[in-house]
């Protein structure tokens, strides 16, 4: 049996355990060119929103945006876009000390209410529009 001091890894810890050691390597980059000042969380929401426009410029002109239509370099360039917005909303989650994963669950939750599958399984309207 572990001791009360062992961490004990499931998938949502090794997620959380990645999504840390992320955020530890973005402090350090961000420490070692003095940046911090510069990270309020209203500069890091709008460096969040450039960079998925970013990402969504890639798919712009693509006729459906399916992942075939996209060729190698288009490939890269997401990641690289998707690596972006994940870090700089790692940064703004950790200025403003949210959980990442225990506001994910909660937004989950809220959204099932919101969305109760037997109702809108198939639709993808908003559901303002659903009649309850």
């Amino acid at each position: 049996m572990p001791s009360s001091s062992t961490k004990i890894s499931t998938p949502q810890h090794a997620s959380t355990d990645a999504c840390q050691a992320v955020r530890d390597k973005l402090r350090q980059f961000v420490a070692d060119r003095d940046w911090a000042q510069f990270h309020t969380p209203k500069n890091l929401a709008s460096a969040l929103t450039v960079e998925a426009a970013e990402l969504l410029e890639i798919f712009q002109w693509l006729p459906t945006g399916k992942p075939e239509e996209l060729n190698e370099q288009a490939r890269i360039a997401v990641r690289h876009e998707i690596a972006d917005v994940m870090n700089y909303l790692i940064m703004l989650a950790d200025t403003l000390d949210v959980d990442l994963f225990a506001a994910c669950q909660e937004k989950i939750a809220l959204n099932a209410l919101k969305y109760p599958a037997p109702l809108v399984k198939g639709d993808a309207r908003k559901y303002s529009e659903y009649e309850k």
